[in-house]
């Protein structure tokens, strides 16, 4: 072989592993290139995913926020069809009892003029005035029957006004009863608020 084939061979050589060489940077060059694809690639798929979660949970908080409304709202309703319940039940014992007063009224207007009936303990044991009754004892006895009428008639009350101690003396039970119905209303309305 002669010196310019040896160094022609030599150059080719020199060529061929520069071009081997270039060829070997240029594909790790590719690889790395891949390689950084892939990473975005599966950060992004990443990022998918985080973003994914976000939203289902933001769904999930958005479901309880309705379910919660929804459950307020029902009790914000029950609590308004209580109320208007109570106020239902007040009203009709506010009636009835506007009613009885006008029944008790009329009643007094349309009875006449009595007494109050008293039982005391000489009229209970006493037989009786007849007319074989002492005088003295019949005097005795009609003095005992005035001096036991109600304390609004000893107070110089004309006996038909109506005044709260004739009612109370007179017809206790009707007392009685406004308190209880009284009760009875404050009672109901109590407990539906409280409910």
């Amino acid at each position: 072989m002669t010196d310019d084939e040896t160094k022609t061979t030599q150059a080719d050589e020199g060529t061929r592993a520069a071009a081997a060489q270039q060829a070997e940077d240029r594909a790790e060059r590719e690889r790395s290139e891949a390689r950084g694809a892939e990473l975005r690639s599966e950060l992004a798929a990443t990022d998918a995913r985080r973003a994914e979660e976000e939203t289902a949970k933001a769904h999930q908080a958005v479901e309880e926020a309705q379910q919660k409304e929804e459950k307020l709202s029902r009790k914000e309703q029950e609590a308004r069809e209580r109320a208007e319940a109570a106020e239902r039940d007040a009203d009709r014992e506010r009636a009835e009892a506007d009613e009885a007063e006008r029944k008790r009224a009329e009643a007094q207007e349309h009875a006449p003029d009595r007494p109050a009936s008293s039982v005391s303990g000489s009229s209970v044991a006493g037989p009786g005035i007849g007319s074989g009754t002492d005088p003295s004892a019949a005097a005795a006895a009609s003095r005992g029957a005035s001096s036991s009428r109600p304390a609004a008639f000893a107070a110089g009350g004309d006996g038909g006004g109506g005044s709260g101690s004739e009612i109370a003396t007179e017809r206790p039970e009707v007392l009685v009863g406004a308190a209880f119905a009284g009760a009875f209303v404050f009672a109901r309305i109590l407990k539906r608020l409280v409910d």
